[in-house]
Parts: structure tokens; sequence; C-alpha cells
């Protein structure tokens, strides 16, 4: 029996054209970028053309005369941190207040919460019960007023790892802004699936993943404004500017810069192909289980992701028989997997416990057909109802 796989969220298949260019450039024995010799400065040169292509496919200019920066790093996660702690402990005075969403995934929360330890204060901002960040609460929070902490840090994910749900960052940036508060977003599941325009969003540092729209895992990157001000969190040598020491690795980031030119080709193409893949798999499904409920339906979503509750049946049991039935999918970040923790984000969204303990998330990718949605919905159908006696 061949897997339906149905957790692109998680982790995508790697293109063949990334594998590759890959190859070619580890069949060069490029040297290390950081060495002065020529066969260094080779491999520099190979690095910078990558870094270049990456940042203008994501709307940013390194070469302007305010160039925004890059910087690489080995996963959206590290990425994260390195954002909300490098920004936090650069931007100097008092410690301040720290805003994020309900909905963040947890390499944003977890710093956040790290920072409580250096003084800082966290807020968060709420969410709409289709998922959508109640914009017209932060600017109560952006006002320090007389006895309150000055905001100095906002941090808003670009598209929820689990529902899909795009969330309104270039109107929240545009609040910030106003405030001369500094804005993050991460974009570990919009990057590659959507277009993006990092200057446009207005926001001052953005976080993606290669390894969620076909590149390698092993490397994400941080596009960070000319004026933003960031320290590193990991010490040992004055690669990237002093901000991430490390030797970078020049396959890894051609990798990348590939992946998200064939995405770029492929855009308009891939958009329709999964929202019409999505609507195929959430109809096939709400025909054969009536009972089920689609989470953030009614707000504008990723065309490949879809979060499902299934009443009267466990999320975990009800993914381990369908992973023994040959259907890949998720309780909710892979991150989080294996942890028994209900979803914040659907309680967040006001989801009751019980119910919010029954949903799954199904993700789509390039490699998803007709025919395996088909299948899904057959199996997911007959297992529910094996589960549930129906």
């Amino acid at each position: 029996m061949q897997t339906v796989y149905l957790d692109h969220n998680a982790t995508t298949p790697v293109f063949p054209e990334v594998v590759e260019a890959m190859d070619r450039i580890y069949a060069e024995r490029l040297a290390n970028p950081a060495s002065q010799h020529l066969p260094g400065q080779h491999a520099r040169r190979v690095l910078e053309d990558a870094r270049r292509r990456i940042a203008s496919l994501l709307g940013a200019d390194l070469d302007s005369p305010e160039p925004d920066r890059l910087i690489l790093t080995a996963s959206a996660t590290e990425a994260n941190n390195l954002a909300l702690l490098g920004m936090a402990r650069a931007l100097g005075g008092p410690p301040g207040k720290v805003i994020i969403s309900s909905i963040e995934h947890s390499s944003v929360i977890e710093p956040a919460e790290a920072l409580l330890e250096d003084g800082w204060r966290l807020e968060t901002l709420p969410v709409t019960p289709q998922g959508v960040i109640r914009t017209e609460m932060l600017p109560r929070l952006l006002d320090c007023g007389a006895q309150r902490a000055a905001p100095r840090l906002v941090s808003v994910i670009l598209a929820n790892h689990e529902t899909g749900v795009l969330q309104p960052v270039g109107e929240l940036a545009a609040l910030c802004a106003e405030q001369n508060v500094p804005m993050h977003t991460d974009a570990a599941q919009v990057v590659g699936k959507l277009p993006v325009d990092f200057r446009r969003l207005g926001v001052a540092a953005m976080s993606f993943g290669a390894h969620k729209f076909g590149g390698p895992v092993g490397i994400g990157g941080l596009l960070l404004r000319h004026d933003t001000p960031i320290r590193p969190i990991i010490f040992g040598g004055h690669h990237q500017d002093g901000l991430r020491p490390g030797t970078e690795c020049v396959a890894l980031a051609v990798g990348m810069a590939t992946a998200l030119e064939i995405c770029a080709k492929r855009c308009e193409e891939h958009l329709r192909r999964m929202a019409a893949l999505r609507d195929r798999f959430e109809a096939g499904l709400k025909s054969n289980i009536p009972e089920i409920v689609i989470h953030g339906s009614d707000a504008t979503r990723l065309p490949q992701t879809s979060n499902i509750a299934f009443p009267q049946v466990d999320g975990q049991v009800l993914l381990l028989a369908l992973s023994m039935a040959g259907v890949a999918c998720s309780a909710g970040a892979a991150c989080s997997s294996g942890s028994s923790e209900v979803s914040p984000t659907l309680l967040a969204m006001g989801v009751p416990p019980q119910l919010a303990a029954s949903s799954l998330r199904f993700s789509l990718g390039t490699t998803t057909t007709e025919a395996e949605i088909d299948e899904a919905v057959a199996r997911i159908t007959r297992v529910w109802r094996e589960l549930t006696g129906k």
C-alpha cells in the first residue's frame, strides 16, 4: 500500500533540479568561502550570487544605497530565534514589551518567553474565531501609557502553520512603523508558496526555511531591513558581518536559491492547482462525513492547507490509525510532534478543547495528485467510520 503524503507543511520533497544543482557544487569541491586565497574567493562569489538571487526573489535589495541584509541560518527556527533575541538585545535601553500573536509557532513563542528572564514583558494579540489576528487590538498594546512598559518589538506570523490562515502583516507593520517599533514576521509557511515582497510588507525582519518549498533541509534565512539593529546569539567567528558565525554551506545556499526560482516560475499554476485539490479534498470529506469542521474555512488561507476536526474521535488516535492506513498527516506543527498538548492555535480561535483535540492538519504539495486526494478521502472516511462505528 502506497502512502499518500499530506504533510507538506512539515517538510516538502526536494526538487530534482535542486539536487542536481547541489551535486554540481559538491563536485566542484569548493574551498571555504571565508578563506582569502583564490579558491576561497571563488566559493565566496558563488555563495554571494546565491544570496542575491534569494533576496531578489523575496523583494529585498542587497545592493541599494540602503541595502537589506540576508543572514543565512540553519533553519527558520534559528532565524526566528535570531530575530527575537538578537533584535531585542540590540535595541538598547531598559527591557520593554515584546508583542506576539496568540497563534505563533513555538520557535517565536519560546524565545519571546526567554526574554522574560531579561526583564521583558510579553503580551499577545488575540485572533478571531476564523484565526485572523485582530488588528484593532494592536494600537492599544503599542500604547505604553503612564505606568506600562514601552513596546519595543512585535512579531506576527505571515500565515499560520496549522490552519494556513493568512495574516494582515502589512497593515500591522504600518501600525508599528507609526510608533517606530520594529516588526518581525515568520514567513516559513508562505515563502515559495505565495509571492512575497519583503520591502512592500514593511517589516523590519522576515524568517523562512528552504525545506518548506522544495529546498534542502539545513538552511534558512533572516532578511533584515537596512536600519534593523541586531546582535548575534551564537559566537565564534566573524562570518556574515559577525551576526551568524560558522562556515556557510555554499551547496545549501545554491539549493535554496534554485528552489525559490522554481517556485517563482510555477507560482500561478501551482496556486490554482493547490486550491483546486484542497477544495476537492474538503468537499469529498464533507460529503462522506458531514460532521467535520474545517477550521478557518471562511478566512483567506494558504491554498494547500486544511485543518479539520473529526468529532467523536481523538486526534492522536485518528492520526495513528491513518498512518497505518497509508495517509501521512499531522496533529499540528511537526516541531510539536509527540506533544499531548491540544493545539494552542485552535484554542486561541475559541475552538472547544474537545473539538480541537479531534483536529488534524492536511497539507498538500507539488507532488500531490487528484488520484491521491480521492484515495485519501476514501481511506480517511473508512478509518473514521471504523473508529466511530458509523
